[in-house]
């Protein structure tokens, strides 16, 4: 258990290209993923590319941590992962089956039950004039696949599954706490049998205490059923307390990505360096770190050269000129950046959890 009340997720094995399990084959596979959008009118209009060439894999029974600050593309990505949006170009697999492409789709159609989505609010992820016992059912109801006692007894594992007495079925949403309600928004998300869920700031809404129980119940569901996440978050403290490996976004793109340990112990990417130097520490009489200056590139000014070197302390012309390619510094971590082994300070020591 960890200082905040949190269990620890199994560490992960040897990794392989970008951050995959070399011990098994992944379940989700991204390559070159990039979405843009169209501004302004046809004849004059801007491109917004908010997500830029991201790659990565995701193994069976692995969560994989997506980090970065607003705006960076974390849930555009994880709305692609599910199908509300079409990517611009690359390819999604899950188990080996394509799935990019637009939503409705009879590629994606054929594996809607094996992906879910647990959205950030809990209060606007449910119908306020609907029971949440048919809220969790409703999955159930548009596939077909349970009805009458069937399906009761199936709302009613569910809910136990969850932490919550079957007896709250009949309930509305309003009768609920925060966390009471993100708990029925995950057994919704679980009624199909899913293999595969995106957390998409899943736990932000939450006081701290209410966010560890969740966190708990996330990795209990993940040993029981041997799901997958994708877990999008900005607080660090959290997504290492859930996740095998992270991913680091700035601007749309991967700057550095693998097993969490190593990653937060001595991370290579300035970017990554200064998130976890910006994480509270409860020690009396530490110097507070001072934040990585200015604000997050706006992608529609992308420089030639790193996204991050306006911001970044260690640039030179050559960031400024030449855009660093993700590479592999050691097996399964990658890193972006052209001074990666000069520039990695010592362990920024976040709070351990």
């Amino acid at each position: 258990m960890s200082a905040l009340g949190l269990s620890k997720p199994p560490e992960g094995g040897v990794q392989g290209q970008f951050g995959a399990p070399a011990n098994q084959p992944p379940i989700v596979q991204v390559d070159g993923l990039t979405r843009e959008f169209r501004l302004g009118s046809s004849a004059g209009h801007a491109v917004l590319r908010a997500v830029d060439n991201v790659s990565f894999r995701i193994g069976l029974g692995e969560t994989l941590g997506l980090v970065g600050e607003s705006g960076s593309g974390k849930s555009t990505i994880g709305r692609m992962m599910i199908g509300l949006l079409p990517p611009s170009s690359g390819d999604i697999r899950l188990f080996g089956k394509s799935i990019a492409g637009k939503p409705g789709q009879a590629n994606l159609k054929a594996v809607r039950h094996r992906l879910q989505f647990v959205f950030q609010d809990p209060y606007s992820s449910l119908n306020p004039r609907m029971r949440v016992g048919d809220a969790v059912a409703e999955p159930i109801d548009i596939a077909g696949k349970l009805d009458g006692k069937a399906r009761a007894q199936r709302v009613a594992e569910l809910f136990e599954m969850v932490g919550l007495p079957p007896s709250f079925a009949g309930r509305f949403p309003h009768e609920f706490s925060g966390g009471q309600r993100q708990r029925i928004v995950i057994a919704r998300a679980l009624a199909l049998n899913p293999d595969f869920v995106v957390c998409d700031e899943a736990v932000a809404s939450l006081d701290v205490s209410m966010q560890a129980q969740i966190v708990n119940l996330l990795m209990d569901l993940q040993d029981k059923l041997g799901l997958s996440y994708l877990f999008i978050a900005h607080d660090l403290a959290v997504v290492r307390a859930i996740s095998q490996r992270v991913a680091v976004l700035y601007a749309g793109e991967v700057v550095e990505i693998g097993e969490k340990r190593r990653l937060y112990a001595w991370p290579r990417h300035p970017y990554t360096q200064a998130l976890l130097k910006a994480v509270p520490r409860p020690e009396v009489g530490r110097p507070r770190q001072p934040p990585i200056k200015g604000e997050l590139l706006s992608v529609l000014d992308k420089p030639t050269g790193c996204s991050l070197a306006p911001r970044c302390p260690h640039a030179v012309e050559r960031c400024r000129a030449e855009k660093p390619r993700l590479r592999e510094v050691e097996a399964g971590w990658q890193v972006a950046c052209h001074f990666h082994e000069t520039i990695s300070p010592a362990a920024p020591g976040i709070t351990s959890l």
